[in-house]
């Protein structure tokens, strides 16, 4: 890599979106890269927020707050938000505002030569279009247990979640076997299946479903009295939250505030299945324990990684980029072709394949 184009720069790090696993391992890897060139690393608290709080909330980031033991942390020391697009923010009376020129003012009041931004598509719109308006260097490194950003093999956290998904694969078998029950998991997965997938292979599960693909009742329902017919006397079916009922409406649940998120679906097919089948059936949804394990070994791998190579992009002045997995090696994009290109469970793929050649139904 070449040398800094400026001596002692201050680069900024912030955490956007939903929290994930190996969020830690990404801040370390930029401390370690920046200290390095001789530069200065502020961390951004609580995302965008911190930007709009007067005083601007950060913490100067050194080797000696980024050891060993915070990367492997899960979460982020950081703090993170999903929520108040500074565009459109909502405001105490209900209407929104425009507070965009207020971030942007954070980050000239810190002195920053460079933004690093962890997040997913939207947090990549929203600090895209900041960085825009404001004029500022911005590099991104792709975060999401879903994995659907675009441009990119994989996203930090994903791997994680897997792993915790299969755990639960593997914690419900036993009991299964032993009651002669069908165990539903619910999986995260905001619109894409990448994790019920993976997990379902890994799993051992008789049935995925997830929204790329149809499913029927019937189509399940048959795929048990065939597993029941080989002697066994249990079934393993996970599913993804955005799966949608036969009549085509996804399941959520209303927080509090009125945001609508996912959450539920795995109680409907648990209803179904029984009705169909008879079978006592019990259904698990892990939810956030997906997002908040200690990061897997592959997570802190790519995690590092992706942060050494946005700090190297800053190094040679290469903005606007988002920082990638492919083909087993560290590669860089525009952050617009990231957003742009939605990144689904590819129907023809390896892993559908996979399923498909170990008689897994996807209830199609």
């Amino acid at each position: 890599m070449t040398a800094p184009t400026k001596a002692g720069k201050r680069i900024g790090i912030l955490t956007s979106g939903g929290d994930c696993a190996g969020l830690n391992a990404v801040i370390r890897a930029v401390v370690h890269r920046a200290t390095g060139y001789g530069w200065q690393v502020l961390g951004i608290k609580e995302g965008t927020q911190g930007l709009l709080q007067r005083p601007v909330q950060y913490q100067t980031l050194d080797l000696g707050s980024v050891d060993g033991h915070m990367m492997r942390q899960g979460g982020t020391i950081l703090g993170t938000t999903n929520r108040g697009d500074p565009f459109a923010y909502p405001m105490p009376d209900g209407t929104v505002k425009d507070r965009s020129d207020e971030i942007i003012g954070g980050y000239r009041e810190l002195g920053l030569d460079a933004l690093i931004g962890i997040g997913g598509d939207g947090s990549f719109a929203i600090l895209h279009k900041l960085a825009q308006k404001g004029g500022f260097p911005m590099v991104g490194v792709p975060k999401t247990i879903d994995n659907d950003l675009g441009k990119t093999e994989v996203s930090v956290g994903y791997d994680t979640a897997v792993a915790v998904a299969v755990e639960a694969l593997d914690r419900l078998q036993p009991t299964a076997a032993s009651h002669h029950r069908v165990m539903v998991l619910e999986v995260m997965g905001r619109d894409a299946g990448h994790i019920a997938l993976a997990a379902g292979i890994a799993g051992g599960a008789d049935v995925i479903l997830i929204p790329e693909i149809p499913y029927s009742i019937e189509s399940v329902a048959a795929k048990i009295q065939d597993v029941r017919n080989t002697g066994r006397n249990f079934a393993l079916v996970v599913v993804s939250e955005a799966v949608k009922t036969l009549e085509g409406t996804g399941v959520k649940k209303v927080l509090q505030g009125g945001e609508k998120r996912y959450g539920g679906i795995g109680d409907y097919i648990g209803e179904k299945i029984a009705d169909a089948t008879g079978a006592e059936t019990r259904v698990t949804v892990l939810g956030h324990v997906q997002r908040g394990s200690m990061p897997s070994p592959r997570d802190r791998l790519i995690a590092s990684a992706f942060g050494v190579h946005a700090v190297d992009l800053i190094a040679d002045g290469k903005y606007d980029r988002m920082v990638a997995w492919s083909n087993r090696g560290v590669i860089d994009v525009p952050i617009t072709e990231a957003i742009e290109h939605y990144s689904c469970v590819e129907l023809d793929g390896a892993l559908v394949k996979t399923a498909r050649g170990l008689n897994i139904s996807f209830g199609d």
